[in-house]
Formats: structure tokens, sequence, C-alpha cells
């Protein structure tokens, strides 16, 4: 049996006696997964500083394990930047096309397919983005893209738990889905025909990226109505990804 030794009245795991499962990490992560009626608690590990600062009435999700911070630590990846918080939970139930809400406000519904984006910072970064521009739903395939996660999860910043994070199996099938639900199908595309802005049209858009390296793929591509391209001086070859996730909803939302 692992050895759970009590110091001033304080959990203290070891490594091994972790269980398995989702661990989320930091302040933003946690207090959004708890705010979010969808997600299942199993536990939630804090320390004393931790817990004074997540409130009560977040905290009354689940029974509190108090801990010092290295027993935190203990219980996450090497590295894991917890802020003396960490929860482990089950993963969110999965998310069709179908799902994307229709706009109950009469804005433009907003799409983000990602083809082969597989940095989970870069995905949460743009995830974070889609959070603060009222995107309905980001989009990725099963197998090139970073799983849901606790480093997904703190570089969403807590939007893994409010934008639909959609997992599918083909992404030029799912263009298709989303043309027949009424989607306007925008590649962002160094070598585009248009600037994003006369690309695009007035009704819902779906806002295709590709990885830096390859670009989206030539099916994928050939799965969208129009390649648009964001205009930036010669000097630069190319954006981060997020970043021009973050100028493209820009334009989106403006225009």
């Amino acid at each position: 049996m692992p050895d759970n030794k009590k110091k001033r009245g304080r959990w203290m795991p070891n490594r091994a006696a972790a269980a398995p499962g989702l661990w989320l990490y930091g302040h933003h992560a946690v207090e959004a997964a708890l705010r979010n009626p969808k997600r299942t608690v199993k536990r939630l590990v804090l320390t004393e500083r931790a817990a004074e600062a997540l409130g009560k009435g977040l905290a009354s999700r689940a029974k509190v394990e108090i801990a010092d911070a290295d027993a935190v630590s203990r219980l996450l990846p090497p590295g894991a930047v917890h802020q003396g918080v960490a929860m482990e939970c089950a993963p969110l139930p999965q998310r069709d096309i179908a799902d994307v809400a229709l706009s109950a406000d009469g804005k433009r519904r907003i799409v983000i397919v990602l083809d082969q984006i597989s940095d989970p910072h870069n995905t949460g970064a743009i995830l974070r983005s889609a959070a603060a521009f009222g995107v309905a739903a980001v989009v990725v395939q099963d197998r090139h893209a970073p799983p849901e996660s606790g480093a997904l999860a703190k570089a969403a910043s807590g939007a893994l738990d409010t934008v639909p994070y959609i997992t599918v199996v083909n992404i030029a099938r799912a263009l298709k889905e989303l043309s027949d639900q009424g989607f306007w199908r925008v590649a962002l595309a160094g070598d585009g025909e248009q600037t994003l802005q006369e690309a695009l049209s007035s009704g819902d858009i779906a806002l295709v990226l590709g990885s830096e390296g390859s670009g989206i793929r030539r099916l994928v591509r050939e799965n969208c109505d129009v390649a648009a391209f964001v205009p930036i001086e010669n000097a630069m070859e190319s954006l981060n990804v997020s970043n021009a996730a973050a100028i493209a909803l820009y334009e989106c939302r403006r225009s």
C-alpha cells in the first residue's frame, strides 16, 4: 500500500498514489470546469491559499482535499504550473457538428476548423480567442489534434469548458456538413486569392486554419468556398497560427 503521510493536518500523496484520470490544473481552468454543469468532478486538491481564493460556492462541488504545493505537484505531470489547484474529472461528453447551436442573439455564427494543429499551447490559445469572440465551436480531427488534457485546458485559460471542442474523424466531411448548415467556408492561407475582408460573406462563417509547417491539406482546402489571406509585411513570411486566428476572428466580428 502507498504511504500517504500526513503533515500538519495536510494530505501528502506520493506520485505513485495518484489515481489515473484527467487532471486539470490552474485557477482559470479549474474554475471554468467547476462552473460547467456538464463536467463530472471526482477530486479537488487545493492548497490552503487556493481554497480561500476559489471560494466556498465553487469548491462545494466536490470534497476539498487540502495539501501543500509539493503534494499537488506530485499529482500532475512534471513542470505543471498549477497555482495550488488540481482537479481530477471525467472528460467532457462528445459533441457533434449537428450540435453547433443556432445564434441566440442574431449574430453570425463562427466555427473554427483546425487542420492538423497538434500543439496544445497553440490550440489552447485559439480556444481562448474563440471564447473572447463568441465562437460557436472549435472542430478538430481526432488523430491530429491535442486530446482534452490539463495542458490544453491551462493554455485555454478556461475556454475548454466554455467553447464546444468537437472531435471528428474526417475534416473534409465535417466541412461538407457545415456547408449543409449554411456556413461559408473560408480557408486561411498565405497564397489565398483574396484578403480575408474581401472573402467574408454576410452569413455564418467556418474559418479553416492549418499547421504552420504544411498548411491546410489539399482535400480540406478543396472543400472550402474560398481561400483568403491576412495582409502582412514581406519582412515576415507568416504569423503564428494562434495569432492569425485571433486577427481573423476580429475581422469576422467587425465586418
